[in-house]
């Protein structure tokens, strides 16, 4: 996601922060901008658009003076991708400027509350309101200051804070996003991660969440939630440039996979507010949402997949049939898709050739589109009737894995919507829905931390020609994204099938030593997936399933069991394939595949 950087020292610092956002560049942004403490004033520049073009504007900083300051890549979230809604912001006063990362939950009360008192805003971003909380919260004490501004935001934030009356000094909070601290020597630095920082220190802190820490360049100073003081101790980076961009991660795509509980939180927490799902970007009326008959769901790739796992909970939850076709099939063929249908379009780039042609097909029989996409300003976004952005940050890795679950929790989210809206989901399934929906990051980390004895699995099934994946319902949409994420990474030949299909003539397949992967997640329909397993064991197969942790029927008929927390049906494709990314992974870096860019694929199909 964006990114943020802060240097004090002796030296010139803004070059020092367009080199430290130049190496954040990887993790995706839109605008980027800097601001500086001068002799007696705090200078901001900031541009929408590529670093390059704010290095430009600045003559690579030898044209903005001064010896602390801060900057930022910005991923648009609350408002568009312009000049006025980059980063740093200002305070009226212009004796505050701020850096954020994450997402204030509360800001529109904040804000509110803030234009009361007389303050004004230049931009559409929920940053802002901190920029205002601390001029309005100023008691003298800079350190007091901090503490009373974050006292009053909810959500998730990186800050960085600079103040004019506090010339050689930063603060940098941390709550739910990244933030580390550089130790220099005459220098400090504070930055999203440890790829801004490895050309200056090898040093670093690491702040929890509630911490905060104040930075002068002769020493760095950490305090706990309360403003006490605390001694962190000081880590040694031993990575290089390269290897820090991924976080100490072998490859981009675990390191994907281990950012999905933030990457979904950060697309659950600002639609969610007192208890309520509210999606203003498609915010209809019962009137207007009771004009569509039917849903059609159309996609690429895992996109697709993911419409197929949300199908179930679209039709339980709003009792309004839905489709899911292939963009490549939809394009070309003679839709049944007029006024009355809502179609919902899926892409993590928002480019994606064949679902565009889709779209405008559908859009030109009259469809309505909601979009759901990663990629701001991208053409699908541009095309919609509405815009429903799963922020889940850039994904580097072609095959995608945050894309997936943040598609899906969009999709949940919009099926709760619309069914509450229309009156189809009563008070008490909304409720027992809602708080799965709300415990989804921290259940997708403990189905992460559920599985590190994959590695040891994924040596018993590397060599295998090929692998089945079954799974019924629910299951099945599951099954197909893991037969998916083992072919186009390992290149071993995968497959999916509906456990219930197997009869029809699929199980000529299975022979003796034929691994099959079972997902056993729908728990109304357990015992018919065991039954399928009983079967193709029968057959010679060794069996490896997914299920709920505590499920205790599965251990008998399988070879190998991997476990997730237990969670609502509907929402278990989002947890289940945790496992999946977690074996395709490790299967392909047994057989020495080229993991992030496997041959012959694309991250954003733009071709037919």
């Amino acid at each position: 996601m964006c990114g943020i950087v802060g240097f004090t020292g002796a030296r010139e610092t803004a070059p020092l922060l367009l080199e430290g956002l130049k190496r954040l560049e990887y993790r995706g942004y839109d605008s980027a901008g800097i601001a500086v403490m001068g002799e007696d004033a705090i200078r901001v520049e900031k541009i929408s658009g590529k670093v390059q073009k704010l290095c430009d504007k600045t003559e690579n900083g030898a044209a903005v003076h001064g010896r602390t300051g801060i900057g930022h890549t910005r991923w648009a979230t609350h408002g568009a991708p312009t000049d006025l809604n980059a980063h740093p912001h200002l305070s009226n006063d212009g004796r505050f400027a701020v850096v954020h990362n994450g997402i204030i939950e509360n800001f529109a009360v904040l804000r509110e509350a803030l234009i009361q008192k007389g303050y004004t805003f230049e931009s559409e971003t929920d940053t802002e309101v901190i920029v205002h909380l601390l001029e309005d919260c100023d008691c003298g004490d800079l350190k007091s200051t901090v503490m009373r501004t974050v006292a009053q935001l909810e959500g998730s934030y990186a800050l960085g804070v600079l103040c004019s009356d506090h010339p050689n000094t930063l603060f940098a909070v941390k709550e739910a996003s990244p933030l580390i601290l550089g130790v220099g020597i005459g220098e400090n630095y504070f930055a999203s991660d440890v790829t801004a920082l490895v050309s200056y220190t090898k040093n670093a802190i690491y702040l929890d969440d509630g911490e905060f820490a104040e930075l002068t360049p002769e020493e760095i100073t950490v305090y706990d939630s309360t403003g006490r003081k605390m001694e962190k101790p000081v880590s040694r980076i031993t990575w290089t440039v390269e290897a820090a961009e991924k976080g100490g991660y072998d490859h981009f795509m675990l390191k994907e996979i281990m950012e999905q509980p933030a990457a979904v939180r950060a697309a659950i927490a600002p639609r969610v507010r007192d208890g309520e799902i509210r999606l203003d970007e498609f915010d209809l009326s019962a009137e207007e949402l009771g004009q569509f008959n039917k849903i059609v769901i159309t996609a690429c790739g895992s996109a697709y997949y993911a419409g197929c796992a949300a199908k179930y909970a679209l039709e339980s939850l709003c009792r309004i049939p839905v489709e899911v076709v292939l963009a490549s099939e939809l394009r070309y063929g003679d839709p049944l898709i007029d006024e009355h249908t809502l179609l919902i379009v899926i892409s993590q780039s928002g480019e994606t050739a064949d679902t565009i042609a889709a779209m405008k097909e559908c859009r030109a029989r009259g469809a309505k589109a909601l979009a759901i996409v990663n990629v701001v300003e991208s053409t699908i976004a541009k095309l919609a009737d509405w815009t429903l952005y799963t922020w889940a940050g850039p994904e580097i890795a072609v095959a995608t894995t945050k894309g997936y679950t943040t598609q899906l929790t969009v999709l949940f989210l919009t099926a709760m919507f619309i069914g509450r809206r229309l009156g189809r989901l009563g008070d008490e399934r909304y409720a027992v829905l809602l708080y799965d929906l709300l415990r989804l990051p921290k259940l997708i980390q403990n189905a992460i931390d559920l599985n590190h004895g994959i590695p040891a699995i994924a040596r018993k099934y590397h060599k295998s020609p090929s692998l089945f994946f079954i799974g019924r319902n629910t299951d099945w949409a599951v099954a197909l994204e893991g037969a998916r994420k083992m072919k186009e990474i390992s290149y071993i030949h995968a497959e999916s099938y509906a456990a219930g299909e197997l009869k029809h003539g699929t199980i000529a397949l299975i022979e003796e030593g034929t691994p099959v992967i079972a997902v056993c997640c729908n728990e109304q329909l357990l015992d018919k997936t065991i039954s399928n397993i009983v079967e193709v064991k029968a057959r010679g197969a060794r069996v490896l399933a997914v299920a709920f942790r505590g499920e205790r029927k599965i251990v008998a008929e399988a070879n190998d069991v991997i476990y997730i927390p237990p969670v609502n049906t509907l929402f278990s494709p989002a947890l289940a394939v945790i496992p999946m990314q977690l074996l395709a992974y490790y299967v392909a870096k047994e057989n020495g595949c080229d993991i992030d860019k496997p041959k012959n694929l694309a991250k954003s199909v733009t071709v037919e």
